[in-house]
C-alpha cells in the first residue's frame, strides 16, 4: 500500500499541474519587494566607484565584506551563504540550531506561511477529489477551510515553539555542556552534538507527520475542530505507524537525493553574461524540483490516508454531469 501511495502520490500531482504553476508563481513573486529594497541598497552603496565596475565583472569580495559591515535590515542577509548550495545548509543550521530571522525576512516567512495555510485546504481538496474542481471549486475549498486550518497552524507554530523554546534549549545548552565539560576529544563533544541533532530533528519529523495528517483529516472529512482533528491524526498515525513512516522515508529519500543533486550542480560564486543566467535558470529548477516534492508529500500522504480508511470512494468520485451522468441516459430513454 506505501508503494501505490507513493506512485499515486506522483500521479496525483501531475495531473495537477494548475497548482503546480501556481504555487511555483506565488514563491517566485513572494520577495520580489523584498528583492527591490535589496538591490536598491546595492547599488546606492556602489553608486559609480570603481568597486561597481569590479563587481559588474564577478565577485568583488573586498567590496563585500564592507558592505555587510555597514548593512542593516533586509541588506545584511546580502552575505555569502545566498551562493549556491551555501543557502541550503545555512537554512538547515538556522533550524537545526534554532536560529531567529531578522524582522524582514521574519515577517516575509510568516506572510508566505499564512498563503499556505489558506491554499492548503485547496491542494489537500484537490488531491484527494483526483478530478479538476476549476477555480471555484479551489478556492471554494480553500476559504472554506482557512480558519479551521488557520487554528490548526496556531496549535502547532505553539508545539514547535516550545521544542525550540525548552527542548532544543536544554539538549544543546543544558544537557550537551554538562556531557562535553570535561572532555578532551573534540570527536567525542561532536557525536553528542550529532545524537542531539539526529534526536531533536526526529521530535520534529514526528510533529511535521502528526500535522500533516491533522490537515488531511481536516480538510478530506470536513472537520470543523483543529483538536478533534488533531487527535484523529494521532490515532491515525499510531495505528499505521509502519506505512506512514515507509512513506515518509520514501519521501525524504526523495529529497535528500534532490539536496545531493544540488550540492554537486549548484552554481558557484561570480559569472556574467550567459553563465549567470544558466546559474540562475538552474537555481529556479532547484526550486521548482523542491516545491513538486512538497507537494508529492501532501498528495501521496492524502493518498495513503484515503486507501488506508477507504475514503477514496466518496471523497475522490467526480459528481454526475450533464450530459456524461446515467440520469441523462434515463431521461433520453
Amino acid at each position: 500500500m506505501t508503494r501505490s501511495a507513493w506512485l499515486d502520490g506522483w500521479r496525483r500531482v501531475f495531473r495537477a499541474p494548475a497548482i503546480v504553476a501556481g504555487v511555483f508563481v506565488i514563491t517566485l513573486a513572494a520577495p520580489v519587494p523584498f528583492a527591490l529594497v535589496l538591490g536598491r541598497a546595492i547599488e546606492t552603496h556602489l553608486g559609480r566607484s570603481l568597486a561597481a565596475d569590479a563587481a559588474a565583472d564577478g565577485v568583488h569580495y573586498d567590496w563585500w565584506q564592507e558592505f555587510m559591515s555597514q548593512a542593516s535590515g533586509i541588506a545584511s542577509t546580502f552575505t555569502p551563504a545566498v551562493i549556491g548550495f551555501a543557502s541550503t545548509l545555512d537554512h538547515l543550521s538556522r533550524v537545526l540550531d534554532g536560529s531567529g530571522e531578522i524582522f524582514p525576512i521574519a515577517a516575509l516567512v510568516a506572510g508566505y506561511l499564512l498563503l499556505w495555510v489558506f491554499l492548503s485546504g485547496g491542494i489537500i481538496d484537490r488531491y484527494a477529489r483526483q478530478r479538476p474542481t476549476r477555480a471555484y471549486g479551489f478556492f471554494g475549498a480553500a476559504g472554506a477551510c482557512f480558519w479551521r486550518l488557520l487554528r490548526l497552524g496556531l496549535i502547532a507554530a505553539l508545539i514547535y515553539g516550545l521544542l525550540f523554546m525548552y527542548v532544543h534549549r536544554w539538549l544543546f545548552d543544558e544537557a550537551y555542556g554538562r556531557l562535553t565539560r570535561d572532555l578532551s576529544v573534540e570527536r567525542t563533544a561532536f557525536m553528542w552534538r550529532v545524537m542531539f541533532y539526529a534526536l531533536f530533528g526526529a521530535l520534529l519529523v514526528a510533529v511535521n507527520i502528526t500535522f500533516d495528517y491533522a490537515r488531511i483529516r481536516l480538510v478530506v472529512e470536513d472537520r470543523y475542530s483543529a483538536l478533534g482533528a488533531l487527535r484523529a491524526a494521532v490515532a491515525f498515525v499510531l495505528r499505521h505507524t509502519d506505512r506512514v513512516m515507509a512513506l515518509y522515508a520514501a519521501n525524504a529519500f526523495v529529497f535528500a537525493l534532490l539536496i545531493a543533486v544540488w550540492a554537486l550542480a549548484a552554481p558557484g560564486a561570480g559569472g556574467t553574461g550567459w553563465t549567470m543566467w544558466i546559474a540562475f535558470a538552474s537555481s529556479q529548477l532547484y526550486l521548482l524540483a523542491r516545491l513538486v516534492l512538497k507537494l508529492q508529500f501532501m498528495a501521496s500522504q492524502t493518498s495513503l490516508f484515503q486507501a488506508s480508511l477507504a475514503h477514496a470512494g466518496y471523497t475522490a468520485a467526480p459528481p454526475p454531469v450533464w450530459p456524461e451522468s446515467p440520469a441523462a441516459e434515463a431521461i433520453g430513454t
